[in-house]
């Protein structure tokens, strides 16, 4: 299982960032470890990927991928991360090591560098973001919509 976290800038254009371990760009996140939650995972990745302690809000897409060759099947979970205030943006320090830039994106403009089914997916959060989201449960609660209820 990965997430991640669809981020927008207050023009409507979605955060992607460009790891320095593999070619394209993506959205902050990253691999869901061992007793970690999708949702904890995406919090987790967005302090160490982008140095933001954020509230992170509901989920907008799960993507399932069947094994294909030498990869097992896997979850893709994005989540909405909101819009990014000027404030924000100027506080985010990437790990050098990491991810070597980012850049806010048009939907019709997005990277020819993401792979195919990354594109899929984010421009389908990017729907359900503008549709209102999705329903994530951890531990029977709604994460991201309720105060109050984010630190389950």
């Amino acid at each position: 299982m990965a997430a991640g976290c669809l981020f927008f800038d207050e023009q409507g254009r979605v955060l992607l960032v460009k790891p320095t371990y593999k070619p394209g760009w993506e959205i902050p996140g990253g691999v869901v470890e061992q007793d970690e939650s999708p949702w904890g995972c995406c919090r987790r990745e967005v302090q160490e990927e982008l140095g933001l302690a954020r509230t992170i809000g509901g989920l907008l897409v799960v993507d399932y991928n069947p094994p294909d060759g030498e990869r097992t099947e896997s979850l893709m979970f994005i989540f909405s991360g909101g819009v990014l205030s000027a404030a924000d943006i100027a506080a985010m320090r990437l790990p050098a090591e990491e991810l070597s830039e980012w850049r806010f994106y048009e939907p019709g403009a997005l990277p020819m560098e993401m792979t195919p089914t990354l594109r899929a997916r984010v421009l389908a959060a990017w729907r359900q973001e503008q549709a209102g989201g999705g329903v994530y449960l951890e531990r029977q609660h709604l994460l991201g919509e309720t105060p109050g209820m984010n630190g389950v």
